[in-house]
């Protein structure tokens, strides 16, 4: 291949190349019409590149190889964008005089564009001769406008896969800097948060000022905040991986009712505005993920503390009948706007509230996807300052 050809071409050439049936295009043109070299050429305004040849005469035009551009038909076909057909040169009155046919010593030649499906200009579909050769037929003419209509399709296709095998090499090093994402979030961010909580819990136990306690404590908060927004986010991007969300069921009420009081000292600890009540009955077994109902009570809690009024209860009822297991969040807030309830599980979307807080805004989301898991739903009302979530799912 020639290096000093640009990207562009040396890739069209390439395509070409990778059609299979061009060879045996090339030999039925020279075996149909009696002429001894034929090819495939690229052409733009400023090249004229052979891209595949069937070549008995040695005209010696391999793929890569040039001519100037100026001495060529094939550079007058761009322009005017007309088939060319010269049984002899001698007799012919528009090439007779010619400088093409003098130049590489011809004296039959034919080329017809070829087009892309997009319209654009490619190149042509030639051959050549040094004895005349009988061209101008409807047979050869229409042989010449099937291939080079044929080889148009090939290209396309070809192109078309070419940029699906790019697209998926992209989204397979994409998954890859993802991969590694969640592993920054699983592990190298958890493990020094831990810590930090941690180092939190031991001062707080320290004999220190108040003014000291106060700070330790925000820092203890930030650390719980950071914890969810972490879960969230890995869990978005699990999602957005097509792994979605997995389950670890087990049947358990103690650890359930255990786990759900957890979460509501977690955000007591953190938040002492609002006033936590729970009621919280269990008179069935109920199969669940443990862990991922929790963490949907976190989120819908969070979401409560972020957005309702300050200083007004949270209300949290966690129960099952015979058939359902129900939990709730209610609190008081400023009514969900319309046009944001219908979309308030969506990734990214945030209540629009005057109370609101910034956020990732996947935490409603992710909560509705640990419901989807269970074979649940997780659904909202907003009745004046009313706000309920509420999460069922059958048993």
């Amino acid at each position: 291949m020639n290096k000093n050809l640009g990207v562009d071409i040396q890739h069209d050439i390439e395509n070409i190349n990778h059609i299979s049936s061009i060879p045996s295009m090339l030999n039925v043109i020279c075996q149909t019409t009696g002429m001894r070299f034929a090819a495939v050429a690229r052409v733009t305004d400023t090249k004229w590149v052979t891209c595949v040849s069937q070549d008995d005469i040695n005209f010696g035009l391999k793929p890569g190889d040039e001519l100037e551009l100026e001495t060529t038909i094939c550079n007058e076909i761009r322009r005017h964008t007309n088939p060319v057909v010269i049984d002899n040169v001698l007799e012919d009155q528009d090439y007779c005089d010619h400088h093409t046919p003098a130049k590489y010593g011809f004296k039959s030649y034919i080329s017809f564009p070829i087009y892309r499906k997009n319209g654009s200009f490619f190149g042509t579909l030639c051959a050549i001769d040094p004895e005349p050769a009988k061209l101008d037929n409807d047979q050869t003419k229409n042989l010449f406008q099937l291939y080079t209509e044929l080889i148009s399709f090939h290209l396309e296709s070809i192109e078309e896969l070419n940029y699906t095998k790019n697209i998926l090499k992209e989204e397979k090093k994409n998954a890859k800097l993802r991969e590694t994402f969640m592993a920054v979030l699983g592990h190298d961010l958890r493990n020094p948060l831990m810590s930090t909580r941690l180092c939190a819990d031991i001062l707080l136990q320290k004999d220190i000022n108040e003014d000291a306690k106060k700070y330790v404590s925000s820092i203890k908060s930030s650390s719980f905040r950071m914890q969810e927004l972490i879960d969230n986010l890995l869990d978005f991007t699990k999602s957005e991986l097509g792994q979605g969300i997995s389950l670890d069921l087990e049947k358990s009420n103690d650890k359930l009712e255990n786990a759900l009081k957890q979460v509501i000292q977690e955000i007591e600890t953190t938040d002492s505005t609002h006033e936590i009540i729970p009621v919280i009955s269990f008179n069935k077994q109920i199969s669940c993920d443990t862990n991922r109902v929790s963490q949907l009570l976190s989120n819908l809690l969070s979401n409560a503390v972020k957005h309702g009024f300050p200083s007004t209860p949270i209300y949290i009822n966690a129960n099952n009948s015979e058939d359902q297991f129900v939990l709730e969040v209610i609190n008081f807030s400023n009514p969900i706007p319309e046009n944001t309830i219908n979309d308030i599980f969506k990734p990214f979307t945030t209540t629009n509230s005057e109370t609101k807080k910034d956020g990732l805004g996947l935490g409603l989301y992710i909560a509705s996807e640990i419901a989807k898991a269970h074979n649940g739903k997780l659904e909202v009302t907003s009745v004046k300052d009313k706000i309920n979530f509420k999460f069922s799912m059958p048993l």
